[in-house]
């Protein structure tokens, strides 16, 4: 009965002229498994279901199992100590190194956000990130991240003359992008900490940008009026369509980790990055190779002519006390 009900959802219809589609996400929960069921914990089980149906991607159904109770209960705990968490400002930013691949030098780092709970111990971004972009949570906990962010450049870029300064990437959320004051929000943000804007780098992914695609050029051709650059996160993963990218006004793209980790392992891998490599340069753009876990992968890459690149075989991400004397050593060292 459900691929029946997602089968007749599936077929188009005519609203005002325009042609629209609709997907289905259904729960199903059945009375014979707990003969004490009473009508409303049934209706409850049944939404429980559903929303697990939508977590998993939409048009999908799902049926009850007693375990979804529990997970449920638990995401909401979670989400109640997170806004604590952001209230109490128990986060860090730790910060990955961006290795130079032509001086073996680092020109910047990525921004990646920690959670260090009184009561759970460290919290797996993994874990924590996905409830604050369903909760909301994510526009309070953003602003954050980006303040943080650029207030502690600011103070490395007077501690640390470097030529070229210092870059600083900061993911910005699908959540973040439809943010409706995100623009002043960023704006008030750069000015308060008085952080050279042309060192900020905002990293967005495919997925944000390709639901409007007018739209979000409009609000990148905005975001880079403010002076700071732009990067696309995990390029050739998502589903954006290429007649769209000549006119994005991206600085950057950053190639996926599950490309580069396979480069050794197969030929086809290799081409694959080589062709992303090819089309960011053809369009004026840099490149960045993340997940970088062998020497062999940074001697392909300064190969194929990729300016930048970060992961474990260069540094893991470092809390700031931590990352200075990593630049004391690499900086300093005679």
């Amino acid at each position: 009965m459900a691929n029946q009900l997602k089968k007749a959802l599936a077929a188009p219809f005519y609203l005002n002229g325009q042609q629209v589609y609709t997907t289905i996400s259904i729960g199903i929960a059945y009375s014979n498994q707990n003969p004490h069921l009473v009508a409303h914990d049934l209706l409850r089980d049944a939404h429980t279901a559903m929303y697990r149906a939508k977590a998993l991607g939409n048009n999908r159904y799902q049926v009850y199992i007693s375990t979804m109770k529990s997970q449920a209960l638990q995401q909401l705990q979670l989400e109640a100590d997170l806004r604590e968490a952001i209230k109490n400002q128990e986060f860090q930013l730790y910060y990955q190194p961006i290795i130079d691949l032509k001086t073996n030098q680092i020109a910047g780092f990525e921004a990646l956000v920690r959670w260090i709970s009184p009561q759970r111990g460290f919290v797996s971004p993994g874990e924590f990130i996905p409830v604050s972009e369903e909760s909301g949570l994510i526009i309070p906990l953003g602003e954050w991240i980006l303040l943080e962010g650029c207030r502690q450049l600011a103070i490395w870029h007077q501690k640390y003359c470097q030529n070229p300064p210092f870059m600083l990437s900061i993911n910005l959320s699908t959540r973040q992008f439809s943010q409706v004051n995100l623009i002043e929000c960023v704006d008030q943000i750069l000015t308060e900490t008085g952080v050279d804007r042309n060192c900020i780098k905002l990293e967005i992914t495919e997925s944000a940008i390709m639901d409007d695609v007018d739209e979000a050029i409009a609000l990148l051709e905005r975001l880079k009026a403010l002076g700071i650059k732009l990067s696309m996160d995990d390029f050739g993963t998502g589903y954006s369509s290429l007649s769209y990218w000549h006119r994005f006004p991206i600085d950057t793209l950053k190639v996926d980790q599950s490309f580069v980790r396979r480069m050794d392992d197969s030929q086809p891998n290799t081409e694959i990055v080589k062709t992303i490599i090819m089309l960011g340069h053809n369009l004026n753009m840099d490149l960045v190779a993340e997940g970088i876990e062998a020497e062999g992968n940074v001697q392909t890459l300064k190969n194929l002519n990729c300016e930048y690149g970060q992961g474990y075989f260069f540094s893991k991400p470092l809390p700031v006390t931590a990352l200075e004397d990593l630049l004391n050593r690499t900086l300093y060292q005679s």
